[in-house]
């Protein structure tokens, strides 16, 4: 009968199977709808696969598309699974990964951020995008036009589109290089200037930690305990009850809430414990709830927002709240000459080399509490002007 021609399937009409030689046919429905079906072999038993319409697949196309089905099976593959494969979305591999990333990730906070740049910035150029089809122009013209007006987070969306295709291909779904792997020299290098959260100097610490004191809202105690610790926002507002140790002085903050990803013993100046006392019985879990509560009606921490209508309040201005880790680590350097890993430990940072670090076995809390009991003293006004010296 000899294969199909463009004419003939143009005119074909009656329904039935017509073929067109290994396995392709042109099968025409009741209603006189045309579409493409290929039979053959995989592991040994017959299947049919359905490639879809006369209306969006011509002829060669449905040949071409068979073509690459048979060699999947001849190779001992399931063909399926290069149809999935080429039906897969750059959003849909980065929803499956994110998935599966999101339980890694150190908060939901976290995970939602990470999602949240794609759909801002990537999704709306590429998302809809078979993935395989993607090469490093498309990536290119996604970042280029952020990459020096907003680089940390065209950084961010660089490196998770890049996670989105290693996914991608130990998964299958994509047969090439990562896309993101030779754009290095096609970015043009962004010269970046330290940037430091703007501090109130340390010298007028106890004089705002009054005007602090005299505010009755949960916001207002959260924040002296977020100075009175050294810790950072996110740290300490979503501080739970089970965490701390009162009878010893001491709270862990569990690794999850942590930047560095390591749980963080903090020792508990008795100013740090007052202010708990302040604040036990509001709930049973989070130390510093939400007056907003959840839609299941549970308490909530404290908004990342919570603090920003509160130095309104107080009219003060030309600092930020993370910025009291600066007035910390500056009282430190200039009143209490404390040594550097010591008040380094206090804000949990890293110090030394990678070598100093892998023996750096102790987290020096014994010296951090001698300097926490100072600087709560301080902070509250208790030593005055006195420079107290913490080695």
């Amino acid at each position: 009968m000899g294969k199909l021609s463009v004419k003939r399937v143009a005119a074909t009409r009656k329904p039935g199977m017509y073929g067109d030689g290994d396995g392709l046919y042109l099968r025409v429905g009741p209603t006189g709808a045309k579409s493409w079906i290929l039979r053959t072999l995989v592991h040994g038993r017959r299947r049919e696969f359905g490639l879809g319409s006369l209306a969006w697949m011509s002829l060669a196309e449905a040949r071409e598309e068979a073509r690459k089905l048979r060699t999947e099976a001849r190779s001992g593959r399931d063909p399926d699974l290069l149809r999935k494969r080429e039906e897969l979305s750059f959003e849909e591999a980065a929803k499956r990964h994110h998935a599966s990333l999101s339980r890694t990730l150190k908060s939901d906070r976290h995970a939602e951020l990470w999602l949240r740049s794609l759909e801002l910035y990537a999704f709306p150029k590429i998302g809809k995008r078979p993935i395989q089809s993607i090469t490093s122009a498309d990536v290119l013209a996604i970042l280029n036009p952020i990459w020096a007006k907003k680089h940390d987070t065209a950084r961010r969306v660089k490196q998770r589109i890049a996670a989105v295709f290693d996914w991608a291909k130990g998964a299958g779904y994509y047969p090439h290089e990562n896309p993101v792997a030779g754009l290095k020299k096609a970015l043009p290098a962004v010269k970046r200037k330290a940037e430091h959260m703007a501090a109130l100097p340390w010298r007028e610490l106890p004089a705002f930690m009054a005007q602090l004191a005299a505010r009755e809202a949960v916001s207002a105690r959260c924040l002296e305990f977020l100075i009175l610790t050294a810790l950072r926002s996110g740290e300490v507002r979503g501080a739970e009850w089970s965490e701390f140790d009162l009878e010893d002085a001491v709270w862990l903050v569990p690794d999850a809430r942590m930047k560095r990803g390591l749980p963080h013993r903090v020792p508990l100046s008795p100013e740090a414990l007052a202010v708990l006392d302040k604040v036990r019985g509001l709930d049973p879990f989070y130390v510093f709830p939400s007056p907003k509560r959840g839609k299941d009606h549970k308490a909530q921490p404290l908004s990342v927002m919570a603090f920003k209508p509160l130095l309104g309040r107080m009219g003060a201005e030309g600092f930020t709240v993370h910025g009291f880790r600066s007035t910390f680590r500056d009282w430190c350097s200039e009143s209490a000459h404390a040594d550097r890993e010591v008040a380094e430990a206090a804000l949990s940072h890293a110090t030394g080399n990678e070598v100093e670090r892998a023996y750096a076995r102790s987290d020096l809390f014994d010296r951090r509490r001698a300097l926490m009991d100072a600087w709560g003293r301080f902070a509250t006004g208790k030593s005055g002007e006195v420079v107290e010296l913490v080695r």
